[in-house]
């Protein structure tokens, strides 16, 4: 596995903030799509979501998470879907290939490397979800896995 660090730019996003079970992911990207085809926006990368916990620290109906877009364009908040600017930084990243239930070793492996090479997680976990989930067989989808870091 192959981790990379690299300067993420500064981008506006449409995001959801939402607590409940990871099932809910799909709805609710679907909602900030809908929003942004809604008002004319153009995507400016693929969808992310933002974890501030996980099943191991609390229960399911407990998760924490927001799910965004980038975009550009100008457009207002409206119902859940939230707009931030969301500024530069560095990241440690890796491409992880399989099934999203089974993205925790490349979460693991990014948290490993990042306290054996001298780097401080400064932030929560970032998933940037690379395939469609319906148009690719749950063994080959691709998902970037970062943590936002600094140099110690």
């Amino acid at each position: 596995m192959e981790i990379v660090e690299k300067k993420l730019g500064k981008m506006q996003v449409a995001y959801i903030t939402y607590k409940g079970p990871f099932d809910e992911i799909p709805v609710l990207m679907g909602e900030v799509v809908g929003f942004i085809m809604a008002k004319g926006l153009q995507m400016m990368g693929p969808p992310y979501g933002i974890f501030f916990n996980s099943p191991q620290e609390v229960p399911v109906e407990e998760l924490m998470y927001e799910i965004a877009i980038p975009f550009a364009g100008e457009a207002e908040e409206e119902g859940k879907v939230k707009i931030k600017t969301v500024p530069e930084q560095m990241v440690l990243s890796t491409i992880y290939k399989g099934p999203y239930s089974e993205c925790g070793t490349a979460i693991g492996a990014l948290a490993q490397y990042a306290y054996k090479n001298g780097y401080e997680i400064v932030g929560p976990l970032m998933e940037t979800y690379l395939s469609d989930p319906n148009e690719t067989p749950e063994n080959e989808l691709l998902t970037e896995e970062s943590f936002p870091v600094i140099k110690k």
